[in-house]
């Protein structure tokens, strides 16, 4: 065991006394519910993790991914000419 999945496990731990906390107040709510589910595959994932650990990435590995800037000004306007804005039913008519 690694001291990242020793903090892990600590961390759900701590995690799993608040959700018994919230159980007693809140019974078998739907949410409170998914907190145990969620909880119980974050100890299952780590468990995976432990049994087949990946290969660590190096420092320079990491620093090599691509990084895409993307610019604070806004889109030119004609990009989205005679285009409807999807999920919100469509806006026909001027956009000013």
């Amino acid at each position: 065991m690694t001291t990242e999945t020793s903090e892990l496990r600590r961390g759900i731990g701590q995690l799993r006394q608040s959700v018994r906390t919230l159980m007693m107040k809140y019974g078998d709510a739907p949410s409170v519910r998914r907190l145990v589910t969620d909880l119980e595959r974050l100890s299952i994932d780590v468990d995976d993790f432990e049994q087949s650990r990946p290969a660590p990435v190096s420092a320079s590995a990491a620093a090599k991914q691509e990084k895409i800037p993307v610019p604070d000004t806004p889109y030119d306007e004609s990009l989205w000419a005679g285009v409807d804005d999807e999920g919100v039913g469509g806006y026909h008519g001027d956009r000013s």
